[in-house]
């Protein structure tokens, strides 16, 4: 096992691998910009590195500042979290080059799952079912409008290295393809630096499922169940549940055992999610993320374990802590994501905390780098807290996520949590009644904008 881990990320994340390392006796070493040097995760490591100034280019995404801080505190294996190097192949062979672990997958698999055509030729090859749509990348309009004719109208095209949205336009037939396609390519020019698209179909009322994954590394894998996102903000997330409210028992062994043997056939060795577009009891591929999610404290809360443990782990050599038929799902859990951002525009309201008190109680979590008096800086993320809830069933988990919202206090920043407290009282998310598009049209009619 490991002696000491580096964790190349911040906030909350930063903390929760903190905390996992403490509870297996590993040391851990935190980085920090400039601007981070008061930071909850520089205060709970038991070292910390200042790897750069504010700016996350010149830091938290800078390599070869975090393999110097590696040389520095003598870490033997770098955590990257979520976010900023965590699915960079190049950082991970960099790692290897230096003879530093990485916890997580190969430089090998993060590259393949990394360019969303080359996922989807490695997903339809494994088994895994996906979008009807073009063969690789769609060269011109004219090449655009006859994958259309083929697949039918409406249809979505997608940035080939694309994320959060960008590089991605709808088109309902000829008259929207040619300026949908050159929108698209546009953003995705200016936000990767590679114009290439492709095309998919576009589900009408589709939910955004995605299966938690896990491998040895050496053939043996396992999955998680499911987690519901599809309540979602321009195509990011915003409140994620486990199990999907919309999704049969059978419908879970089914695709959670074709997603298992594909990571397994890849030798795919830790945390990975598989994400599906659901529409009629059909799943159809999207992405893989070859990394740990935001919402991964959903699926330990009803499975009762510990990822970031198991990561680490697997990292180390030693074999998974269990087996599929060992995994049962108990109970239903909820989290929100809580951003310093004002509703309804959802603009960063960045600023000091003058006072925070977590929620408590049986079945609440709070996974959050805040305290009293921090001074939230404004060169990253908005997110500042998770909130995830559990209960015996999703009513109770309802119940407990209200309550919990209830006891949240952040005083002195503006934050994201009336929006919670407003859609708690909607039938549909009572119900479980929701696709991806009904949290924009529900910002659109509620506050007048999405």
């Amino acid at each position: 096992m490991f002696e000491k881990i580096l964790i190349a990320n911040r906030g909350e994340i930063a903390l929760r691998v903190i905390r996992a390392c403490r509870e297996m006796g590993i040391r851990s070493v935190a980085v920090h910009s400039t601007a981070d040097a008061d930071a909850m995760h520089v205060r709970m490591a038991d070292e910390s590195v200042c790897i750069g100034p504010n700016s996350s280019t010149d830091s938290y995404l800078r390599i070869a500042s975090i393999v110097s801080a590696c040389e520095i505190s003598g870490a033997e294996a770098i955590h990257p979290g979520y976010g900023f190097l965590s699915e960079n192949a190049a950082f991970v062979q960099v790692l290897e080059d230096h003879h530093i672990t990485f916890i997580g997958p190969t430089a090998e698999h993060i590259r393949i799952m990394g360019d969303k055509i080359t996922a989807k030729e490695t997903a339809k090859r494994l088994g895994i079912p996906v979008v009807p749509g073009s063969d690789g990348g769609v060269p011109d309009v004219a090449a655009a409008m006859k994958v259309a004719a083929e697949i039918g109208y409406p249809v979505i095209i997608k940035a080939t290295a694309g994320g959060g949205g960008r590089g991605m336009k709808v088109a309902r037939d000829d008259a929207e393809m040619d300026r949908a396609f050159r929108t698209a390519r546009s953003e995705a020019k200016a936000a990767f630096g590679n114009d290439e698209v492709y095309i998919e179909k576009y589900l009408q009322r589709p939910r955004h499922i995605e299966i938690q994954v896990f491998g040895d590394g050496k053939g043996k894998a396992v999955h998680l169940g499911e987690r519901d996102c599809s309540l979602q903000r321009r195509h990011q997330k915003v409140f994620e549940e486990a199990p999907g409210p919309a999704i049969t028992p059978e419908e879970r062994a089914r695709i959670g055992k074709i997603c298992a043997d594909a990571v397994a056939e890849i030798n795919y060795a830790g945390a990975g999610t598989i994400e599906f577009l659901y529409e009629d009891g059909e799943f159809y591929f999207i992405e893989m993320n070859t990394r740990l999610q935001v919402e991964h404290p959903v699926t330990e809360a009803i499975f009762g374990v510990d990822l970031v443990r198991e990561q680490i782990r697997v990292a180390a050599g030693l074999p998974m802590s269990f087996q599929q038929d060992e995994l049962t799902i108990n109970g239903a859990a909820i989290e929100v994501r809580i951003n310093a951002e004002k509703v309804p525009d959802f603009a960063p309201r960045p600023g000091k905390v003058n006072m925070f008190h977590a929620p408590g109680g049986l079945g609440v979590r709070m996974d959050s780098a805040l305290y009293s008096g921090y001074s939230i800086p404004p060169y990253y993320d908005s997110l500042i807290g998770k909130l995830i809830v559990h209960g015996r069933d999703r009513p109770e988990a309802l119940a407990r996520l209200k309550r919990a919202l209830g006891e949240l206090i952040v005083d002195g920043i503006e934050t994201t949590v009336p929006l919670f407290h407003d859609l708690l009282e909607e039938k549909d998310i009572l119900e479980g009644n929701y696709s991806i598009h009904w949290l924009e049209k529900w910002l659109a009619s509620h506050y007048g904008k999405a």
